[in-house]
């Protein structure tokens, strides 16, 4: 496809702008949480605060906008439908508890112009600034396919849908982009619940969980927070937005295996013997982007890579149980060996 296809046939009518979208979604989302009872004002000031969160406008949102939508909502205008109803003469709720403008098909016209942009986005994978989006274009593609085709997915790619936190992904991103410090709750594994001011300079991924990275307003010490950890997020108010100078977005998880990376840790060179096995997997997959081969025979391959050395890299080498064995450096081989040993206790009453 070389460009944009204007096409003749009649569209629906498209809501008028972003904010409106992200009312209808929080409307939504309010009426399916049907454990608690929503008033107008209660609507309202849900619509206020999504509309904060995603675009910074603090003038709050009018009874009268929010009324709007819910007819707008009912209507088949947007194709939603909506069974909203007002029970007591003060609640709002969906008639149906299954439905959910989320559930809506696509229609028609919504295929063809996502299959439209999907189409362009093509036309940049070739380019060094978009390679990277090329496993996102894929996934849109094929989501699109089963929509449309109603089938069973061809491609099956690696994710975790009902993910505790990822509902903060686009707050958290919004914040980062308007330099928002905010108040995090968080519930560490091991610890109590802790509340910090704190200032997010990037979102990471490993392994389909999502963390956000920053500093404390305190002292500027670097936090990575599991968004699936994450009690509440809200902004700071007159607090103002801090950068930490050691702190480099593009490059500081170089040297990293995961996000477990403090200002002060520095890469060191991590030896470790493979067998033939293992060897082979680990060619065509690595552990790192520095990994590079020392020798090889018959019965396996040394390796070495530069990393700071952290928990995600330990436990990338347990999953290669048997498999692999760390030559240097000897602390890292040590506990290496009594992890193993531990494990193995474990199997003490095993016949």
């Amino acid at each position: 496809m070389s460009g944009i296809i204007t096409k003749t046939h009649n569209k629906q009518p498209m809501p008028a702008n972003k904010n409106a979208l992200i009312r209808y979604k929080t409307i939504d989302n309010c009426l399916r949480r049907r454990h608690r009872q929503w008033t107008l004002n209660d609507l309202v000031e849900a619509c206020s605060d999504a509309i904060y969160d995603a675009e910074g406008i603090t003038r709050g949102v009018s009874v009268r906008t929010v009324q709007s939508d819910i007819q707008m909502m009912r209507s088949d205008k947007l194709g939603y439908n909506a069974p909203i109803e007002v029970y007591n003469h003060k609640y709002y709720r969906y008639s149906d508890p299954d439905f959910s403008i989320s559930n809506m098909p696509l229609s028609q016209n919504d295929y063809e112009v996502l299959n439209e942009a999907v189409d362009m986005l093509r036309q940049l994978e070739d380019f060094d600034q978009f390679a990277e989006m090329s496993d996102v274009i894929g996934r849109l593609q094929e989501k699109l396919l089963i929509s449309k085709e109603n089938r069973a997915p061809i491609i099956h790619f690696d994710s975790v849908p009902n993910l505790k936190g990822l509902k903060l992904l686009n707050p958290i991103y919004n914040y980062i982009l308007k330099r928002q410090p905010i108040v995090v709750r968080y519930k560490p594994y091991n610890t109590d619940e802790m509340t910090m001011v704190f200032h997010p300079y990037l979102l990471k991924e490993f392994r389909n969980r999502w963390f956000m990275i920053g500093c404390a307003d305190e002292d500027l010490t670097l936090f990575n927070f599991a968004l699936d950890r994450i009690v509440s997020i809200e902004p700071a108010i007159d607090v103002e937005y801090k950068e930490n100078p050691q702190f480099d977005k593009e490059t500081f998880y170089d040297d990293v295996v995961g996000v477990s990376k403090n200002l002060n840790h520095r890469p060191m060179k991590v030896v470790f013997w493979a067998s033939k096995k293992e060897s082979n997997y680990i060619k065509t997959k690595p552990i790192h982007h520095s990994q590079k081969v020392i020798k090889e025979d018959e019965n396996g391959t040394t390796f070495s890579i530069k990393v700071v050395v952290n928990y995600e890299l330990y436990s990338i080498f347990s999953s290669y149980t048997g498999g692999i064995k760390i030559i240097s450096p000897k602390f890292m081989a040590r506990l290496m060996k009594q992890n193993l040993e531990n494990t193995l206790t474990l199997y003490d009453d095993i016949e």
